[in-house]
């Protein structure tokens, strides 16, 4: 085995003279760069992660870009500590080159840093216009010999793959991975013209196969779970550095994989350290409290072990200067595979103004020498949360609401807020449905007395929806489902016990609910007696056909659920069928209102897939009036489109003002919302005004729209930019609001919050308003770029509140919750 490194080490020395030239391997330079791939060879983007040892920390970054485009491929490299507190920025620029004009020069930047203490550090790497990273090739050196290299593209709408790319020089080169447990297959495409085979080693450096390289130059294998594997990396020989390689557990994943969607691998078995066994050990990786002088603090972490067997974290604190009382429990914990456990560290806010830091380090007890830390930072005095900030609020690479302004609430953030007729808040939970008592949070499980499973037990659902429902007498609604069966859920004591309405069943069919939520001027109400309680309506869209040549049309089913109390029980009734080709509710982002009422009348707005071959302006948005009292449903009117056509993302939205107008807008991918009004108070089938764009040339997507007591219409949703700072070489999008005042144009589009990243990003947004019309939008960043994405780990949310009618907004507290 000694041998074995020995002998890689020397000749990855020998090829890194040759690539870097001898001047970057000055015997004297402490950073001098000697570990990696050496030049510009990797396709895709991603990152390395470095678990890096006191002393300077260098990496050189290489780029080469291939002109095939004549968008500008700008390389953004980010360096971060183990807290993730970025340490070093650089930019390796477009190489001007005219279009088309083949292989650039490689172009290079380096960033260094002191490291103070031992951790993982991370190289983040993406570039503009090229979230695949098909239009260069980019490489590293560092000076440090453990790294671990992750390729990470943006997402895309299919099955998540990352095939490690190499368009390099004729030097061999290995791919080290931890094979799977299971049967693996590797393919290998693209393969230099002088290749004869490939060979595969595993960790004690037995070749395991000769793979012959077949006359199109791919080359394939297959490795049966029978063969020996441990802990350690195999390795893929391969003669130059060029080919597509795909590895099953690597590049490519099944439900079987204990780390999906993560495509880590090494250029040297000695490099590897156990990245993936020890991801997310503690987080978050920096918190940040506000507290007043001399106050005593209580902040959460969460101990986390990744890896496939049960593993012991032993947990310290390490100060950066003088040491300060502080406890943290516990100090070691026993975790199962995949299993987590919170950590509480207990500190008094220093008397003296001055921010107060430590370091939780945390270490497998049997692996001590992979070890990382997380950074506590408390300060003294009000947190810049707590106030009306400065729009739009400019996230930073991991750097967000907490880390910047101290955003630290004690309200769950799993999902959006919603607040019942007292203006209590509650909110969907893992595991129920969150509610205050006494001034604290409590979750009530979803479990129903009156249907008891076969040993008494009562029946436990678990939430099919974020949204929840009140009637006006505070009864609360929530959808859910206990195996495969979908039910009403009814509690009339906040949440305390349940009981639960299944609803008809269609065999083989996929779902998707929308239940009428408050959004400023509904009620669920009674017909004939809007102060007597009635359950809400919702609807269900059955999914009935996919269309293979146009990607985002589905058609599906549309049905009207009318809920009752009958003697003194909740019956669900029968689907009323609104439409046959419902393009469906795109509800992760926006999470559109398709359905408000008032009094007898239900109003239900929907879009439609068209026939492909028609021509049209986009999805036909629909809203119809259904008569409770009468049992009669109205005739359709068409409101407006959504563009483009056959675009499941285009779901409308529809609320009510205090008069009983109907506003509906039309949901759009990219394009510009379409703005209805009825002409006829709570009626569907009195006629519209005729469809307007929001605003000019705005390319909007996912709607979020609520009534304020004044009738102003709230809208929050995405907003493309392009060439715009922050980043004038690429585009992004940007959480953004506009509103529209009674008998008054939409205002401006005013962003509410910039990405970190260029490139797709969605927020998952989600706009409520409370009874006295304060505005509250949880919302959640989301990157396409994996790297970032599985690098920080778990998500959380944050929620933005507006108390003037959307003129100022601060990230809500505690206080903010408080009803009034």
């Amino acid at each position: 085995m000694t041998k074995h490194f020995d002998r890689h080490r020397i000749f990855r020395l020998v090829a890194l003279v040759a690539l870097l030239g001898t001047t970057a391997l000055g015997a004297d330079d402490p950073t001098s760069a000697v570990y990696g791939p050496g030049e510009a060879c990797l396709g895709g983007v991603g990152g390395v992660f470095l678990l890096a040892e006191p002393g300077e920390l260098s990496i050189e970054v290489f780029k080469r870009d291939r002109n095939r485009r004549g968008s500008p491929a700008e390389l953004r490299a980010i360096l971060a500590g183990p807290d993730r507190c970025v340490v070093q920025e650089a930019v390796i620029p477009d190489d001007g080159q005219p279009r088309g004009s083949g292989w650039g020069p490689t172009q290079t930047t380096r960033l260094t840093t002191r490291v103070e203490r031992k951790g993982v550090y991370v190289l983040n790497v993406t570039v503009s216009q090229d979230r695949y990273g098909e239009e260069m090739v980019w490489g590293f050196a560092t000076n440090w010999p453990r790294y671990v290299i992750e390729t990470a593209r943006g997402h895309k709408d299919e099955r998540h793959q990352e095939p490690i790319v190499l368009q390099g020089s004729d030097t061999p080169l290995d791919i080290c991975f931890l094979p799977r447990k299971a049967s693996l297959a590797i393919d290998v495409s693209g393969l230099a013209a002088a290749t004869k085979k490939l060979e595969l080693f595993d960790a004690d450096d037995t070749r395991l196969q000769e793979i012959e390289v077949t006359a199109d130059k791919t080359a394939s294998c297959t490795i049966g779970a029978d063969v020996p594997r441990d802990r350690s990396p195999w390795r893929l020989r391969l003669p130059s550095r060029q080919g597509t390689i795909q590895i099953d557990g690597s590049t490519r994943w099944d439900d079987t994989d204990l780390y999906p969607d993560r495509a880590c691998w090494t250029t040297d078995p000695t490099a590897h350290f156990p990245l993936l066994d020890c991801s997310w050990m503690l987080q978050p990786c920096s918190r940040t409290v506000y507290a007043a002088a001399g106050e005593r603090t209580e902040t959460a972490f969460r101990a986390y072990n990744n890896s496939g067997r049960p593993q012991t974290l032993r947990l310290s604190i390490e100060f950066p200067g003088a040491a300060w009382p502080i406890e943290i429990s516990p100090g070691e914990v026993r975790l199962r595979p995949k299993q987590s456990a919170e950590i509480t560290v207990r500190a008094t806010a220093g008397n003296d103004n001055r921010a107060r830091i430590c370091h939780l380090r945390v270490t497998p007890v049997d692996r001590p020498e992979f070890t990382t830390f997380a950074t506590l930072e408390i300060r003294t005095g009000a947190a810049p949360a707590s106030q009306p900030l400065p729009l739009p609020l400019a996230l930073q690479p991991y750097q967000h609401e907490n880390e910047q302004f101290g955003y630290l609430p004690d309200y769950p953030l799993d999902n959006q807020l919603y607040f019942d007729p007292q203006n209590r808040p509650v909110a969907v939970v893992p595991g129920g449905v969150a509610v205050t008592q006494d001034g604290r949070w409590t979750t009530m499980p979803l479990r129903t007395a009156d249907q008891a499973t076969a040993d008494g037990q009562p029946t436990s659902y678990r939430p099919s929806d974020s949204k929840i429902a009140f009637d006006a007498g505070g009864g609360m609604y929530t959808l859910a489902r206990a195996g495969a069966q979908t039910a009403l859920l009814h509690s009339t004591d906040r949440g305390r016990t349940w009981t639960a309405c299944p609803l008809p069943s269609r065999e083989g069919l996929s779902f998707s609910f929308d239940i009428e939520q408050y959004s400023g001027h509904n009620e669920a109400s009674a017909p004939g007696d809007e102060t007597r309680p009635s359950p809400p309506p919702f609807i269900r869209t059955a999914l009935t056909a996919r269309d293979p040549k146009v990607f985002w049309r589905r058609v599906n089913d549309l049905e009207l659920f009318v809920p009752k109390i009958v003697a003194g029980r909740l019956v669900v009734g029968e689907p009323i069928l609104l439409s046959r080709n419902c393009i469906g509710v795109s509800s992760h982002s926006g999470i559109v209102s398709s359905v408000v009422s008032r009094g007898d009348k239900v109003h239900v707005v929907w879009g439609e897939a068209t026939d492909p071959a028609e021509k049209v302006p986009g999805v036909p948005t629909y809203v119809i009036t259904y008569d409770r009292s009468a049992g009669k449903l109205g005739t359709p009117a068409l409101v407006g489109y959504g563009a483009p056509a056959n675009d499941v993302h285009n779901s409308p939205s529809i609320v009510m003002d205090s008069r009983g107008y109907l506003h509906a807008l039309a949901g759009t991918h990219g394009r510009p919302f379409q703005y209805a009004r009825s002409l006829q108070p709570n009626d569907a089938g009195g006629g519209w005004t005729e469809a307007e764009p929001v605003g000019e040339a705005l390319s909007q997507t996912y709607i979020g729209l609520v009534c304020g007591p004044d009738d102003t219409l709230h809208l929050v949703y995405r907003l493309w930019h392009s060439g715009e700072p922050p980043f004038p070489a690429s585009h992004y999008a940007a959480l953004t609001y506009q509103r529209k005042r009674p008998g008054q144009a939409w205002e401006a589009p005013r962003a509410l919050v910039l990405p970190p990243f260029s490139e797709y990003s969605v927020y998952y947004h989600r706009l409520t308003i409370d009874r006295q019309g304060r505005l509250f939008l949880s919302y959640d960043y989301w990157s396409t770029f994996w790297f970032y994405r599985n690098d920080r780990g778990p998500r959380s949310r944050s929620v933005l509140t507006s108390a003037d009618g959307g003129t100022t907004w601060s990230l809500a507290g505690s206080q903010d919750l408080e009803m009034r």
